[in-house]
């Protein structure tokens, strides 16, 4: 980190985004997550993935005993009270307790495996009140699903401010050194809460501040850009882009009739489809996806001073994505991969981290910059324009210690401010700050949800509200209103000092009352157009596949033709080479357009980024050279990495090494690279009948499951790197060449492996037809 520099109000296109930001602030922030870790080297950890904290025995237990902690990795939300007022008590307090079964009102339990009857072959008693209540309680576990968004994982954190903020907001958790603890939760946006991880989606980005001021919530997708521009269609594209209402089909994707009908006629929708199609829209896990507030917010600094913000989470591991292959095997092999993935790597230690950047720009009357509207979520503004510029780090440290308390229940609004942050006349978001309380009415059952542990504010509450379902707090006093004398006049309006919420005093021009856009918003393709000319051949070549996919999916030729007219409108090019797969003649463009300049910012290859928790299969011969394997993972390991053994066979394999998949059990897309340290012979579970994979191993001297884990990885452009007697597999294969590193020393390709990883992928090898 550079040290550090306010932000500042962009004013011109500078010809290179600064990448600068608070150094004392960022070591205080890595303080924070060295506090948090275990004081174990990863080298020591267990691999993670452990269902419990301890491992079970082989009998069942019978000696009473008080329940297992949670594993080190867990943390529940912070004690407070439904007020908002610190309990002191550790955050398992509110955990089941206790050695013996009992019932919810604590009373102890001999038998909860056989109801109440009159006789062992009699019918059950209506007296059983154990079982009423277990019956009961699990008729009515479920609470609806989130309309969209349905689908997701969280994690706790903090978040360290830089102070860079200062000149721009005067929010207090922004300031330098300021720790907030947070809650973040990741979603995909179409699918139903049993859909697959790794489907072409949109992905959400929520998170949620406990700041001392109150919550914030920052409600955004890994997409900077929406579909629509204003709320009150937001029913309709999620109407258009859900399974057909007639069969339920198809799930999770927008690979079908209604979705591309919707978008190709509300032509606005084309700049979010095109994100969609590109890489960006199969993210390799949800540590490398970049986060976008999607919004313009308006801020306020100390001194009165107004600016307006795009807020932006930019991954340390850099952006990074699946290629189609392997989010399609993966959504059948492994459809839970990106929990699993966020999961393991917070286990392991290998916390992730995101900067909290800001876009600034004067808070002008047109609210436009550099001729782009600010209010129109359809339009980006190049980070060339107006830099990304850092204002604090963001580390995951724990994972829930129960999935529905925390993640299920956590509610955001992006209606959650604090002094400092304001919105704006966006129509999207607008609607949004109705559309969010709204929702978790029939969600969570009422109007208290905001006193559930999850969503409990840090900041002291007394908000005069009273009753309803699931109220928790027991407020005193005779008088909810104000002004009032019986309670003494409390509570009392916060002045100017006091750290009371300002609206900001923006004048509302006068007009008369339309239903109708500003003429700004017709614009409908040149940032789409943008978009594509910023890509590099190969995602280029990416996004040519995924409209040839998707619309080639649908069923009415009509929707097809349609949708051509407005890839034409983006880019000749494009549309020719998306109607050559679906057996179209390409339209003529119906407008005119310029070309943009490229904004490299936009694009996810060229540079280098760390390799913490990636993900390394080590193909191991149980016969092999096992002294060097457990060199090199150590030394995998030590680098932050996350090895897992391959082998014939599960179980112990000698010199203190365990397997952790069997050529059965693994498959390439698990990984982000292979390394061959041995070849072992055909397993006996190297048949048809045990293992499809398997194919004719009579023919082969090696495992042929080796050789399809190797040839995928190569196919997907992963680095492939083998040693000793490994490299005999690629010889058989004829595997060489750009991302392929051999040696007979292990230490030699785990240095050239290091520097592959870090380019994420051997873009060399992807086959482009420019």
């Amino acid at each position: 980190m550079s040290p550090k520099k306010p932000v500042a109000t962009a004013k011109k296109a500078p010809k290179k985004a600064p990448k600068k930001a608070a150094k004392k602030a960022a070591k205080k922030a890595g303080d924070v997550v060295e506090a948090v870790a275990q004081a174990v080297s990863l080298v020591d950890k267990p691999v993670p993935g452990a269902p419990g904290s301890e491992p079970p025995a082989f009998e069942e237990p019978t000696e009473p005993r008080t329940p297992p902690a949670p594993k080190p990795d867990q943390a529940g939300p912070q004690v407070v009270s439904a007020t908002g007022e610190p309990a002191g008590d550790d955050e398992l307090v509110r955990a089941q307790h206790g050695e013996f079964l009992t019932t919810s009102t604590g009373l102890r339990l001999r038998d909860t495996d056989h109801s109440l009857k009159a006789g062992p072959r009699g019918p059950t008693l209506l007296q059983d009140h154990h079982l009423r209540e277990k019956i009961t309680h699990f008729d009515h576990e479920r609470i609806p699903e989130r309309v969209v968004h349905a689908r997701g994982a969280g994690a706790h954190g903090v978040f360290v401010g830089y102070g860079t903020a200062d000149a721009v907001s005067l929010a207090e958790f922004l300031g330098e050194g300021v720790e907030t603890p947070v809650f973040v939760r990741f979603s995909t946006v179409l699918g139903s809460r049993g859909s697959a991880d790794t489907v072409r989606d949109t992905r959400g980005f929520a998170t949620k501040f406990y700041t001392e001021q109150g919550t914030f919530d920052l409600v955004g997708n890994n997409i900077p850009v929406f579909f629509i521009q204003d709320g009150i269609k937001f029913p309709d594209v999620v109407h258009a882009a859900k399974p057909h209402p007639d069969r339920e089909i198809p799930q999770a994707q927008s690979a079908h009739d209604t979705f591309w009908d919707f978008v190709s006629l509300h032509t606005e929708g084309q700049h979010h489809t095109m994100w969609n199609m590109s890489d960006r829209g199969i993210p390799r896990s949800y540590r490398t996806m970049e986060g976008f507030g999607v919004h313009t917010f308006r801020c306020l600094n100390a001194a009165g001073e107004t600016s307006l913000v795009k807020f932006h989470w930019k991954p340390r591991l850099g952006v990074h994505s699946l290629v189609w292959e392997e989010a399609q095997l993966l959504a059948g092999l492994d459809p839970d991969f990106h929990r699993r993935d966020l999961y393991d790597a917070i286990e392991s230690g290998a916390h992730p981290q995101w900067e909290l950047g800001v876009q600034v720009f004067p808070d002008v009357p047109e609210q436009v910059f550099e001729g782009i509207d600010l209010l129109d979520p359809t339009k980006i503004v190049p980070e060339e324009l107006a830099p990304v510029q850092p204002i604090g780090l963001l580390t995951l440290t724990a994972n829930p210690t129960n999935f529905f308390a925390e993640t299920e229940q956590v509610a955001f609004h992006v209606g959650h401010l604090v002094p400092g942050i304001d919105v704006t006349d966006d129509p999207l978001l607008q609607a949004r700050l109705f559309s969010y309380v709204d929702t978790q009415l029939s969600r969570l059952g009422g109007p208290n949800f905001n006193q559930i542990p999850i969503n409990r504010p840090h900041a002291p509450v007394n908000d005069m509200l009273r009753d309803g379902f699931h109220q928790h707090a027991d407020h005193t006093g005779v008088a909810p209103y104000r002004p009032n004398s019986l309670d003494g006049g409390c509570p009392f309006h916060a002045g100017s000092t006091d750290g009371a919420f300002t609206d900001v005093p923006v004048t509302v021009p006068a007009a008369s009352k339309v239903r109708e856009n500003p003429a700004s918003y017709d614009d409908h393709f040149s940032q789409v157009r943008l978009f594509w000319t910023s890509m590099t051949p190969v995602e280029q070549e990416h996004i040519v596949s995924a409209y040839s996919f998707e619309l080639g999916k649908c069923y009415e030729q009509a929707i097809k033709e349609r949708q051509l007219v407005a890839l034409a409108n983006i880019d000749d090019e494009l549309c020719s080479r998306v109607a050559q797969g679906l057996g179209l003649p390409a339209p003529e463009r119906t407008i005119e357009y310029d070309e943009p300049e490229p904004s490299p910012a936009l694009s996810q290859v060229g540079e280098i980024w760390p390799t913490d928790g990636r993900m390394v299969g080590v193909v191991v011969d149980p016969a092999g050279d096992l002294e060097a394997v457990a060199e090199m993972r150590e030394t995998l390991l030590a680098a932050g990495l996350l090895p897992l053994l391959i082998a014939p066979h599960g179980g112990d394999l000698g010199n203190g090494l365990v397997a952790q998949r069997t050529f059965a059990t693994a498959r390439s897309v698990e990984f982000d690279a292979i390394v061959v340290a041995g070849a072992a012979p055909p397993a006996p579970d190297a048949v048809p009948a045990r293992d499809a994979k398997a194919g004719d191993a009579s023919t082969v001297a090696s495992d042929p499951r080796v050789g399809l884990l190797v040839e995928e990885c190569f196919r997907h452009s992963k680095s492939i790197a083998a040693f000793g007697e490994g490299r005999s597999i690629l010889d058989e294969l004829a595997i060489s060449g750009a991302g392929v590193t051999t040696s007979d020393d292990a230490a030699d390709v785990v240095d050239d492996l290091m520097t592959l990883l870090g380019a994420h992928r051997v873009w060399e090898r992807f086959a482009t037809t420019v």
